[in-house]
């Protein structure tokens, strides 16, 4: 296909230009009725924030300019069809879980997912068998599914219908995905592939391998996190065993009827110069993070880690884009640095956890930006450096799984329970550090001293908490004790 053509950004230009009257929504109307936001958005951002229209196709079943630009997506990423979605990767997660699966089915895949997963759980009944990761003891992080866990999860859930896998994790880690597509494929199962942040595999020749390559059935790509659109804009795609018109029945259940025509048009061009230019950009942001990596090792202390973790099975393969910057060696947790970063040296980073921080690098980052990082980097291990005692060494805790998220969800519950005081008890809601969004605790999994523990220490550094129902996640909502399960 002509990867050139940017047909929903053409079909946007060529309606501005004809001055059309609204008498539809928004209420703005091209920005006449709300001056304030013109001034901070400008006058053409808000000529086009738009409605459906026919000249502009609609995304709840598209026909013209936005089929034409899911066809060139799907080309561009080597799927046989693909969805733009302006519900965020979120939005984009959970199609794959209500698509692949209904109540009472089996989906197998590792704990450490995102809240989206477990979310889509709770929506639609599905019953999650839990492969839990091995860890890395120095790193405290995390790894990949090894080959003899999925082969374990198999033959003892022969009746799941699917897989998911995250390819890569937050972290950088990537599974061994073509050999996981064929053992699900020969028991007839779902491979379901959460690349939120992959979208650059697709357009490189050195990068750990795509979804779309190793012959998943679906996956999905955060467009906007190092792919160039406006945040909140992905793209789903999917095989040719997966019905598209289905797909887009199961997108329709949850997604806006009202799309951005910003985001669209964001993902429509990113595509586009994704396909035209990526692979030089891509290059270009691989020499950078390397050039970083190399830097940071040399200040002594931290750990900006590599391909060096690669032990093809947990660790299969590692995406080097992905600069994290392990931090206990220096005595502060990794969310210290964040925090340090960004109140005495202006540098926001994407995540800061309790070992590590995670600078995202991608085509919009310049050398001399990466060289004040690694500067200011040197500068906090010279005047905070300290022991590291006393500071908690990994970042995940295996689940003690009693309910399935959606029975706990929807049970009767014990509202609002000191955190203290919930040792034993089966928890009913989320809890999780944001980033990176992976539940600590999930609904229906048994509270543990070791969790709360965990709690309150993330608490005390300043990671950014989220999930409960208490804002101060101070108190649970737990199953009530007489309940039965």
């Amino acid at each position: 296909m002509n990867q050139d053509r940017a047909p929903i950004y053409e079909a946007l230009e060529e309606f501005r230009r004809k001055r059309v009257i609204p008498f539809d929504v928004p209420g703005h109307k091209r920005g006449r009725g709300n001056p304030e936001l013109v001034k901070l958005l400008g006058k053409q951002c808000l000529e086009l924030d738009v409605n459906s229209m026919k000249p502009l196709d609609n995304l709840c079943h598209p026909v013209s300019v936005i089929k034409e630009a899911e066809q060139l997506a799907a080309d561009a990423f080597g799927a046989s069809s693909a969805f733009l979605m302006v519900g965020g990767t979120t939005s984009a997660v959970q199609t794959m879980v209500l698509t692949a699966s209904k109540k009472g089915d089996k989906i197998i895949l590792p704990r450490n997912v995102h809240r989206s997963v477990i979310n889509a759980l709770v929506v639609n009944g599905a019953v999650p068998v839990y492969v839990n990761p091995d860890m890395d003891k120095r790193l405290g992080i995390a790894l990949g599914m090894k080959i003899s866990q999925i082969e374990k999860a198999i033959e003892e859930n022969s009746d799941a219908v699917a897989i998911l896998v995250n390819n890569p994790t937050y972290y950088g880690i990537c599974s061994n995905l073509k050999r996981i597509v064929e053992l699900a494929h020969e028991h007839g199962m779902m491979v379901l592939v959460d690349e939120a942040h992959g979208t650059q595999f697709y357009f490189s020749d050195n990068m750990p391998m795509t979804a779309m390559e190793a012959g998943a059935d679906m996956s999905c790509v955060s467009m906007h996190k190092s792919g160039g659109s406006l945040t909140q804009s992905s793209i789903l795609l999917a095989g040719p065993a997966v019905s598209p018109g289905y797909i887009r029945q199961v997108i329709n259940l949850t997604q806006t009827t009202s799309a951005s025509y910003l985001l669209l048009a964001s993902l429509d061009m990113s595509r586009r110069n994704l396909a035209l230019r990526g692979r030089e950009e891509f290059a270009e942001v691989c020499r950078i993070a390397d050039y970083a990596r190399t830097e940071i090792n040399k200040i002594g202390g931290y750990y900006a880690y590599g391909k060096e973790l690669i032990n093809d099975d947990s660790i299969y393969d590692f995406d080097t884009t992905k600069l994290t910057v392990f931090t206990l060696d220096i005595g502060l947790a990794g969310i210290e640095v964040y925090d340090l970063l960004r109140d005495e040296y202006d540098i926001q980073l994407e995540l800061g956890d309790l070992g590590n921080v995670l600078a995202y690098i991608s085509i919009g980052d310049r050398m001399r930006e990466v060289e004040r990082l690694v500067s200011a980097l040197y500068d906090i291990r010279r005047r905070y450096k300290r022991s590291r005692s006393g500071l908690f060494d990994h970042e995940y805790i295996n689940p003690m799984v009693v309910m399935t998220p959606q029975e706990a969800f929807y049970a009767q519950k014990e509202e609002m329970i000191p955190i203290r005081e919930t040792n034993g008890r089966i928890c009913t809601e989320f809890v999780m550090c944001y980033p990176p969004g992976i539940p600590i605790l999930a609904p229906g999994e048994r509270i543990t001293q070791e969790i709360i523990d965990y709690i309150l220490y993330a608490k005390e550094k300043g990671c950014s908490m989220s999930g409960p129902e208490d804002e101060k996640i101070e108190r649970l909502n737990v199953i009530k004790e007489n309940s039965t399960y």
